[in-house]
This record gives C-alpha cells, structure tokens and sequence, in this order.
C-alpha cells in the first residue's frame, strides 16, 4: 500500500471522527432541551423560575416581531468585538513591550500579578465613576478583564520559544524586528490562538458585568431587568442569544486559528 492510499485512508477516518463527534454534540444538545422542557412541563423543575424551550422561543418570536430584541443584541455585539479586540490587541503590544525590554519586564512583573490577582469587578463602581453610566464604562470593564491575561501568557510563550532558533538569528545578526517577526511571532501563534479564545468568554463576561452596572440597552441589562420582576423567561432568553452568538464568536476564531497555522506552517 503505497503513502497516498494511506494518507486518503487516514483523512477519511479523521473526516468519520469528526463527524461522529459533531453528531454526538448535537444529540447531547437536544436531549438536553428535551430534559429542559419535559421537567418544566411535569413540575419537576419549577417553570416560574427555570423557564422552559417553549416559552422562550415564544418570547424570542414575539420580540422580533416587536423589533424590541435586536437593539439590545446589536449592543452587547458592538460591545463585546471591541471590547474583545481592544483587549486582545493591548495584551499582545503590552507582551511585545515586555519582551522587547528585559528590564521593563522584570519591572512590571510584580505590578502583572497583583493586577491579575485582582477581581475586576470589583472596581466596576470605580468605573462608572471616571467614565459615567455609558457605553465607554462597559468597553472598559470588557477590556480590563482580558488584558492582563492576554499580557501575561503572550509574554510567557514568547519567553518559551526554543532557543536555539534564537541563535540562529543572532549568528545571522538579526536585529530584534527580524527575530520577532521570523522566529517569536511562528513560534507564538498556537498561544495567542488559544488567548483568542479564552478572550471570546472573558469579554462577554466582561461586557455582561458592564451592563449590569451601567447600562440601559444590552442583553445584560435585559438579563438584571428580567430578575428585578421575576420574568425569568427574559433572563433566559438572553442568556440562549449569549451563547449562541459567544459559539459562533469562537467558530470565527477557530477559521482563524485554521488560516494563520496554514500560513506559517504549524501543525
């Protein structure tokens, strides 16, 4: 058997696993909202307070006939891509300052842990102070809550890079432009892939947490209005739109995750 029956057979066995998992994932997802809905319709569960399928999906329709849903979906979106953006973008320039300059990490380092360790939300007061009650305070908190972390394992694994590629480039008198660009940057994308997409849940964490404190739109914002009068059917309404829009943030980044190792060979 020759290496390109055997490089077929095993694309098509990878193709198989991956459509069985997919298939299994979704059974699980709808014996899950099975199990939801019959344990609200027999009383198992109490409907006033878990909602059910049907009455959210009643609600949904019945929002997006009113055209009252999608301001507050368009919102927390808008929100969310900047805040997610914003805090990924200064996580990795922040990361490149601290490799760029040894000194300046070793600096920093302390300041990193005690900012991590931090709970952000609990200076979200703070920022409705400094920014006022708009849509500034929520980008804020979005951005707060993803950079630190961003920073700190974008830094690590630019100090894990193998060194002996390092020399390479040394022995090559590369400048440090031309060692990042060739050697730190390859050799760091799997890791800030996989900040990417820690950042996808901590910005709408981040975003939701905001519109708690600050907002008057927003799916948070629905979310605290539906508890404050127990119309928990709201609350889940938005909670099923969150996740469903947080999936298909990750999705985009997975595709991303696919071009870049594509383009710089890895994996």
């Amino acid at each position: 058997m020759d290496t390109k029956t055997l490089h077929e057979q095993f694309n098509a066995h990878q193709k198989r696993a991956r459509t069985k998992i997919k298939i299994l994932q979704l059974l699980l997802l709808v014996c899950l909202f099975i199990t939801w809905e019959m344990t609200t319709y027999y009383r198992i569960l109490d409907p006033l307070i878990f909602s059910s399928p049907t009455a959210v999906f009643q609600l949904f329709i019945s929002k997006i006939s009113d055209g009252s849903l999608l301001p507050h979906i368009g919102v927390t979106l808008l929100e969310t891509v900047i805040g997610f953006l914003l805090g990924t973008l200064m996580g990795t320039l922040i990361a490149i300052s601290l490799w760029s300059s040894t000194t300046f990490a070793k600096v920093m380092d302390p300041y990193l842990v005690v900012l991590n360790a931090m709970p952000k939300v609990a200076i979200g007061p703070m920022i409705l102070v400094i920014f006022g009650p708009n849509m500034m305070a929520v980008l804020v908190m979005a951005t707060l809550i993803s950079v630190i972390i961003s920073t700190i394992v974008i830094f690590s694994a630019f100090q894990q890079v193998n060194e002996n590629y390092i020399k390479i480039m040394q022995l090559f008198q590369a400048n440090k432009f031309q060692l990042f660009r060739h050697v730190i940057l390859p050799a760091s994308t799997p890791t800030i892939i996989s900040t990417l997409k820690v950042n996808v849940g901590l910005s709408w964490v981040g975003v939701i947490v905001g519109e708690f404190l600050v907002s008057s739109q927003g799916l948070g914002y629905l979310i605290l209005s539906g508890f404050q009068v127990f119309n928990f059917n709201t609350v889940f309404l938005a909670l099923c739109i969150i996740i469903v829009l947080a999936t298909i943030m990750y999705k985009g980044v997975e595709m991303l995750e696919r071009a870049l190792l594509k383009k710089f060979n890895i994996g």
